[in-house]
């Protein structure tokens, strides 16, 4: 497919995505990927996590590699560095995935190259939490719609 950094096009894929293999996912609450990665679980995803370190996170079975993930992939969200995306948008071919997604902050042009000449969508310096938030409706006029900080008094 392509590089994709339009609205139309994140919606799409925020939208047609149901599996998303996160690597570099944390057991530990206060990382980014964790926070993502709950926030997309809240929000009807299934989230398998990658990360050799744990057995377990997000009450779902950890797999050393994208590779080692016994079923479908529609989506594989990078937290790692650039230099180590090559490799996961390799294996983001083998498992058939749809999309790779690489987090805020993550740009990697080789990788990007790999995946689109496969016929993957490329997402490249992006958060799929904040984009599903915006595009998708958990974002307010105001903020973040999370609901636990309000103006209104207890009574």
């Amino acid at each position: 497919m392509a590089i994709v950094d339009d609205i139309a096009g994140l919606k799409r894929i925020l939208a047609q995505t149901r599996v998303i293999a996160v690597v570099g996912l944390s057991a530990n609450w206060y990382r980014p990927s964790h926070f993502a990665a709950k926030y997309m679980q809240d929000h009807g995803y299934r989230i398998i996590p990658v990360n050799p370190s744990y057995t377990e996170v997000l009450g779902e079975r950890c797999y050393p590699t994208v590779g080692a993930i016994p079923g479908p992939v529609d989506l594989v969200d990078c937290f790692r560095k650039p230099g180590e995306i090559p490799p996961l948008a390799r294996a983001a071919i083998a498992k058939g995935a749809k999309v790779l997604w690489m987090q805020l902050g993550i740009r990697n042009d080789e990788a990007a190259g790999i995946a689109s000449a496969a016929g993957l969508d490329v997402v490249m310096d992006r958060c799929v939490k904040i984009e599903h938030a915006r595009l998708l409706g958990g974002l307010h006029w105001a903020g973040v719609n999370t609901g636990i900080i309000s103006s209104r008094r207890a009574l």
